[in-house]
């Protein structure tokens, strides 16, 4: 099957860019959406039609912060099975991290991910580059990345960039876009002592407290202004710092939040233990509110879902020797749309608005996050009128656990589109599907 086969998908219920929906046919070709029609055509011979009728159509999502650990930590995830798993949760598109080994900080760690990415991926792919305080002019230079990583806190190494005089050249120089991971480095070591001996997961909210994640965003925004810097706050998990960006939020600053952050919080270490540990940690249930107001009010731009996998093994062991991070890619949509049908937090619209057109906005990506002519022909066929629960037998991810196993959700991906070619299809990937590297217009 190749990018230049016509497929029809038939009789869905089209999420259009007005927001709307529409029951018709859709026509692709050379990897592109070519029409979309209440009715097209009968196909000719070579040609394949997909029966879509009581599935929903939507653009493929665009996942803006993963970590999928290759090269180095292969034995966790890799970029074969990690994009199986983006496949199978419809997720057509990823912008993977840094903190790999070796750290993507140089030109040729960046080439040398792609090459990976370019053999292994069934999904498209862009990798960010990470900041040290030594590395300036390979971020200045770094071309098909989306733009540059800097861990305030949260890491250890080269890749920690926590204090103001480290931070400001990178701000000061160059105009890519900068995404921080906020969270004050000092403030959390003074708290790990101060809590030191206490083996509670649920702790971790606490030592990594919400003031923490506060200090360094208030900085990163400080810089930011000064020098008018496009800016990208990351896993936002505080109502405070939602408030923060409601009153101060310049036109050229975005912020994501992850579906954790907006359905669990500190009474999920309870019942899941370490599982819920991540950085930054979940917060209280409060917190779960002021930021789906954030998020539906547009204070928060996008949905990220920060897939950090890890072995059983590693997540068994004691807090604090456990590490931080939790599996996404796979659930991420059907968790969200569950939000939306079921809870009524918010519209399959909105949902698709914020994992996948908004993505495609903040970081200037061509031709994605929507269902009209001359787009890419990267879509995701969901189905809104049944129930399935997340079951660990059926993860694609390496780690193969989910903080959200046994939750009944809905709108699974039924069929899950590349480039134009099905890459996913009832349960069953087609692994010979490739694909591509994501470009970025900077300018």
């Amino acid at each position: 099957m190749s990018t230049t086969q016509i497929i029809y998908i038939r009789g869905a219920n089209i999420l259009l860019p007005d927001g709307n929906f529409s029951l018709g046919d859709v026509k692709l070709g050379g990897g592109k959406i070519l029409e979309i029609s209440s009715e097209l055509p009968a196909a000719g011979e070579s040609e394949m039609d997909l029966n879509a009728e009581g599935l929903t159509l939507l653009p493929g999502v665009i996942d803006p912060q993963v970590h999928f650990r290759e090269p180095g930590l292969e034995y966790k995830e890799d970029l074969s099975t990690a994009s199986r798993a983006c496949a199978k949760g419809g997720v057509t598109s990823f912008l993977e991290m840094p903190n790999t080994r070796p750290l993507t900080s140089t030109k040729e760690a960046l080439a040398d991910k792609l090459e990976r990415a370019a053999q292994k991926c069934l999904v498209n792919y862009g990798f960010f580059m990470g900041a040290t305080p030594e590395n300036l002019p390979d971020l200045l230079e770094a071309n098909p990345s989306p733009g540059i990583k800097i861990f305030m806190g949260s890491m250890h190494g080269p890749l920690l960039v926590d204090h103001e005089e480290i931070l400001e050249p990178i701000f000061a120089k160059g105009d890519r876009l900068i995404a921080v991971h906020a969270e004050n480095q000092d403030r959390i070591n003074r708290r790990r002592e101060e809590f030191a001996g206490q083996t509670d997961p649920a702790i971790h909210s606490q030592i990594q407290d919400e003031q923490a994640a506060l200090e360094a965003t208030q900085l990163a925004l400080k810089l930011s202004k000064k020098y008018q810097r496009r800016l990208h706050i990351l896993h936002l998990s505080t109502g405070i710092e939602a408030e923060l960006l409601r009153q101060d939020k310049p036109a050229w600053v975005t912020a994501e939040v992850t579906p954790q952050h907006l359905v669990l919080n500190i009474t999920d270490y309870g019942k899941i233990g370490t599982k819920a540990q991540m950085n930054p940690p979940l917060r209280s249930p409060e917190n779960n509110e002021v930021l789906w107001r954030a998020l539906l009010d547009g204070v928060i731009d996008f949905i990220a879902t920060d897939h950090a996998p890890h072995t059983l093994e590693e997540k068994a062991k004691p807090y604090p020797n456990s590490p931080s991070g939790m599996p996404g890619v796979e659930t991420s949509l059907p968790v969200m749309l569950t939000q939306a049908i079921a809870v009524g937090r918010c519209s399959v619209a909105q949902v698709s608005n914020w994992m996948s057109t908004a993505v495609a906005k903040g970081y200037n990506i061509p031709n994605k996050g929507a269902i009209a002519p001359g787009y890419d022909a990267d879509l995701v066929l969901v189905d809104l009128n049944n129930y399935r629960p997340v079951l660990a037998s059926e993860l694609q991810t390496k780690c193969g656990w989910s903080p959200f196993e046994g939750w009944q959700l809905t709108g699974w991906p039924v069929v899950t589109i590349v480039g134009g070619q099905v890459v996913y299809d009832h349960g069953k990937l087609n692994l010979e599907v490739r694909g591509k590297a994501l470009t970025f217009d900077h300018h």
